[in-house]
């Protein structure tokens, strides 16, 4: 760099240092904002699992919904089917008939609604299912019946508390009937299915232990008790 004689830069220099600097800054500023356009904006994992319908936003969990609905179905049509030839007990040959039948008509339902959001659903049951399928497919009389009871039982079981979850929160409303006619049919055929006398309730998983109460409940619980 070129000093004068005192040992300073002089002025022209540092109107050309200026300029550099400022050239360099818009570079940077350049730069910054051709990286930002280029570049993807970050995308909110749960947004990007949900879509909007003429109903409301379609979440995963309400598609996880239509395709459960739907694989229960076609498990529990077949064994109904199979209460009729295997089955001892008398009721377990109605139970098994009316779970067919009605569930012939929740998955019409199943399938309608699925069309109306673009839901794809599948068209065998999972492993599990498949499974209990074959168990059943294989044994008769009480063997068979107390089995169907306790196998049917157990998996409207966890249905259900699929179907109410979403019940409670979707922002769908197609979804929302939909769950509201699923509560009804999965209630009704735990019903049928206990009605058997053959559901060993000791063997089903137990209801979700209860949160904590905050401590102000705590204390107007005891005051309550103490007055």
């Amino acid at each position: 760099m070129n000093l004068d004689r005192d040992g300073r830069v002089p002025p022209t220099m540092h109107r050309l240092l200026r300029g550099e600097l400022f050239m360099l800054g818009g570079f940077v500023v350049a730069a910054a904002v051709t990286i930002a356009l280029v570049m993807p904006p970050a995308i909110d994992p749960a947004a990007a699992q949900w879509t909007q319908t003429s109903s409301g936003p379609l979440t995963a969990a309400d598609r996880d919904l239509l395709i459960k609905v739907r694989q229960a179905g076609l498990w529990e049509m077949p064994v109904g089917e199979y209460a009729q030839t295997r089955a001892e007990s008398q009721r377990v040959k109605e139970v098994g008939k009316l779970i067919m039948e009605e569930h012939m008509d929740l998955d019409l339902i199943t399938r309608q609604t699925a069309k109306k959001l673009g839901v794809a659903l599948p068209d065998e049951p999972n492993a599990d299912q498949q499974s209990w399928m074959a168990q059943l497919a294989a044994e008769s009389g009480p063997a068979f019946d107390k089995d169907f009871a306790n196998l049917l039982r157990a998996a409207h079981g966890k249905v259900f508390t699929v179907v109410a979850g979403v019940r409670s929160g979707t922002r769908n409303s197609e979804i929302r009937k939909f769950a509201q006619e699923g509560i009804n049919y999965v209630m009704r055929h735990m019903g049928y299915l206990e009605s058997t006398g053959l559901v060993d309730h000791n063997q089903l998983p137990e209801p979700p232990t209860p949160s904590p109460a905050p401590p102000v409940a705590l204390a107007v619980e005891k005051r309550r008790h103490t007055s």
